[in-house]
């Protein structure tokens, strides 16, 4: 077999699984450079690969504090991590081919198509130049809105360059923070009450977990909600239910929890930013150990769900579970799964279970293995786990004190979280020819 017909054998799922696995490396490198580190020392390759992993894939969890033990070139090389790893490898690449006016071959836009959550060719340049233009402008107006607030706090160089990450950061949903403990609190806890620093990176992490296609489609439509396509409807819906209902469960359950103390304003405040943060930002506002156990689950679940699909944010995404229930429901009614007067197809809810299975039998084989190598508790380990595979970075304080099996498992777990459930199997498994030959009919027993 001739090199030419190898390179055709890479399948562009595949191609995209290795781009995040070079970029991942290459981050990990420059990370353990003297350079990068404030103390110009050497840094462990375990927590060099673990912080790359966590920017490229935008899950924010950190072994070490970003803003203390990174130097700004280290804190540098993490937000172009975290830009590449929220717009995806194959989508900046692809970005180039259109600023250089080269004609990008069918492969090349069907992997882009697949980066960007797309699942057609048509209008792909046009695409990406809007995905970037829209990147441009709402990291920027975020990075203006925090420099009123920033600049004023720690200078002009400083706080133009806090402004700069943390809107990348809340944009891209990756969640790591430059704040340290600044004035007692960790992430952005000494921010917990200001209505310009919360409303503005809460307003980040929404409009980045929508997804590019829905950007497209509100623009396409001029935000006519019925004049849009049948996936962003089911995105906007799932993400409304899933701020709205939330919110006054936060209120309900940590009002005299975690919230304590803070008067009804700022308990609505606080829960808006608990049910935003969880999907999948990873910012916090209220230490996680705090929680009360009814507020950890709740946090948990919106954690697994994630943001949309060819979005910055991780987890099982608002679609897959929106079918899901709905296949539910319609089993229950024994009924075809219908949404907004359309149907639902088969393969959409074979592939929606699938990713379900995936996430849900990882989530239980790492918490299992976690509390084996660790002496952590079955709440602590699952929290952290479920952050890892669904790209949050909300942490109830063990990651730092984890030793070398558990970083580098929770490393994998950020990239299958990053990369998806489904896509990891078809990239190590190769995608097969569906064979035309029907197997009889078994019945089977459930329930």
């Amino acid at each position: 077999m001739d090199v030419k017909k190898r390179r055709r054998r890479v399948s562009p799922v595949r191609a995209v699984v290795l781009s995040f696995v070079a970029v991942i490396l290459a981050g990990a490198a420059l990370l353990c450079l003297p350079l990068s580190s404030a103390g110009r020392v050497w840094t462990p390759f375990v927590d060099a690969l673990f912080t790359a992993t966590s920017a490229a894939c935008v899950t924010g969890l950190a072994v070490v504090d970003t803003a203390g033990y990174w130097s700004a070139g280290g804190q540098a090389v993490i937000l172009l991590l975290i830009q590449i790893g929220g717009l995806g490898a194959m989508t900046i690449i692809t970005g180039f081919f259109s600023v250089l006016r080269r004609r990008a071959s069918l492969s090349d836009t069907r992997m882009l198509m697949q980066a960007a959550g797309n699942d057609g060719y048509a209008g792909a340049v046009k695409l990406v130049r809007r995905l970037f233009s829209g990147t441009i402008i709402f990291e920027a107006a975020g990075a203006a809105l925090l420099a009123v607030r920033f600049i004023p706090l720690f200078g002009w160089g400083r706080g133009l360059w806090f402004a700069v990450f943390h809107s990348v950061s809340a944009f891209c949903n990756a969640g790591f923070d430059l704040m340290g403990d600044f004035r007692g609190g960790a992430s952005l806890s000494a921010f917990a009450y200001d209505p310009l620093v919360i409303l503005t990176v809460s307003a980040l992490i929404i409009i980045g977990g929508l997804g590019f296609l829905v950007w497209d489609d509100l623009l396409s439509s001029r935000f006519k909600f019925k004049k849009m396509k049948f996936h962003s409807k089911v995105v906007l819906s799932m993400t409304g239910a899933l701020i709205l209902g939330p919110l006054g469960l936060f209120l309900l359950l940590e009002y005299n929890g975690a919230f304590a103390g803070a008067s009804l304003g700022q308990k609505l405040m606080l829960s808006l930013f608990q049910t935003v943060t969880p999907r999948t930002a990873g910012f916090a506002t209220v230490p996680m150990a705090d929680l009360t156990d009814a507020g950890a689950i709740l946090t948990m679940l919106l954690m697994l769900i994630g943001g949309s699909p060819g979005s910055t944010a991780g987890g099982l995404k608002t679609t897959t579970v929106a079918v899901v229930l709905i296949c539910t429901v319609s089993s229950v009614k024994k009924s075809v799964p219908v949404a907004f007067r359309r149907r639902i197809d088969d393969d959409t809810v074979r592939q929606a279970t699938a990713i379900v299975v995936i996430y849900l039998v990882a989530v239980l084989a790492a918490v299992m293995a976690m509390c084996a190598v660790e002496a952590v508790s079955i709440r602590d380990a699952s929290f952290e786990v479920i952050s890892a595979i669904a790209t949050v970075g909300l942490s109830t304080g063990i990651t730092p004190t984890l030793g070398a099996a558990a970083k580098l498992m929770l490393t994998a777990l950020m990239f299958l979280g990053r990369i998806g459930g489904l896509t990891m199997a078809i990239a190590l498994t190769g995608e097969q020819t569906p064979t035309m030959v029907k197997q009889p009919t078994g019945k089977l027993l459930v329930g």
